[in-house]
């Protein structure tokens, strides 16, 4: 099977323009993909209902759902399920449980409707950088949608950025774990960043993260996303050190319990999250200045 992108003339609907999907939309466009775009915000929507966007689009038809997960997500492949046709195919992309992929399969089967599941990584970076992808579901539904995959994932070897992980709920299970690893990862470096900065024989802490980009054992993404943070806002003053989570790595704690698998890192950094809402912490700022650079994830402002 080819690895390298191809330019491929396919069409397809995409539900939900927020940070996520907005920039989705103009990535598949770029990589040569038609997308009609529906959300509640006339400013950013292309048709104004999810009638006119099935009605756009070529058989079979192809949407991905990129909305909140819960109840927001259910409502929309509820309302897809009853106006697509047998043999159309739903995405979700979004940051649902695992657990919701099979009911919502089961549920789109009922109507002769195909699913996969898509954790997405990549976040407000994405359109410039290319997406992350880990897909869940049967061979030929994922071969079907293999066009909109190439177009959002970066270039060079598709088995470096997209995984058909397993049948449905594999995607979203992936992302999951994948989400708890990021709760980790950026929890040593917040750590680091304040054992640093208590010490008063450091003299340059910006410098200090610069020169661990290249050569180290360290050095990532998330330590150049540091760096950025700190070239913004050397003291990260700005930013309370109030974090949120967005629950995948709730349900990546959940998993490691249900499956007696030891999680000691993420258990301890999602616990460091609920610790940031009680006491001051120039870590837990760290942590929520490294959400919004690679999220967008809003910042509390320092009080």
């Amino acid at each position: 099977m080819p690895t390298q992108k191809r330019v491929h003339t396919v069409h397809i609907g995409l539900i939900g323009l927020g940070k996520m999907g907005f920039n989705m939309r103009q990535r598949m466009r770029n990589g040569g993909i038609q997308v009609t775009g529906f959300d509640r915000n006339p400013e950013v929507t292309d048709v104004a209902t999810v009638d006119e966007l099935i009605s756009a689009l070529p058989s079979p038809r192809i949407v991905w759902v990129m909305v909140p997960a819960g109840d927001i997500t259910d409502a929309v492949i509820t309302e897809l399920g009853e106006k697509l046709s047998t043999g159309d195919m739903v995405i979700d992309g979004g940051n649902s449980r695992f657990t919701e992929d099979q009911k919502h399969a089961e549920f789109l089967a009922s109507k002769g409707i195909r699913f996969a599941d898509c954790g997405v990584s990549g976040g407000v970076w994405g359109l410039q950088n290319g997406y992350g992808l880990m897909a869940g579901g049967s061979a030929e539904d994922i071969e079907l949608a293999m066009p909109v995959f190439d177009a959002l994932r970066p270039e060079g070897e598709r088995a470096d950025s997209f995984v058909h992980v397993g049948r449905v709920g594999a995607g979203h299970y992936a992302k999951m774990v994948h989400n708890g690893i990021e709760y980790g990862l950026m929890q040593a470096y917040a750590e680091g960043y304040e054992l640093l900065a208590a010490k008063d024989i450091i003299d340059d802490l910006p410098g200090t993260f610069r020169a661990w980009q290249k050569g180290t054992v360290v050095r990532s993404w998330l330590l150049d996303l540091m760096v950025k943070a700190l070239d913004e806002d050397p003291g990260l003053a700005s930013i309370d050190d109030y974090v949120e989570d967005s629950g995948e790595g709730r349900w990546t704690v959940e998993e490691a319990i249900a499956n007696a698998v030891p999680a000691p890192a993420i258990t301890a950094a999602l616990f460091a999250r609920f610790a940031s809402r009680e006491e001051s912490s120039p870590a837990m700022k760290m942590v929520s200045a490294l959400r919004h650079q690679f999220g967008g994830h809003a910042t509390r402002p320092s009080s």
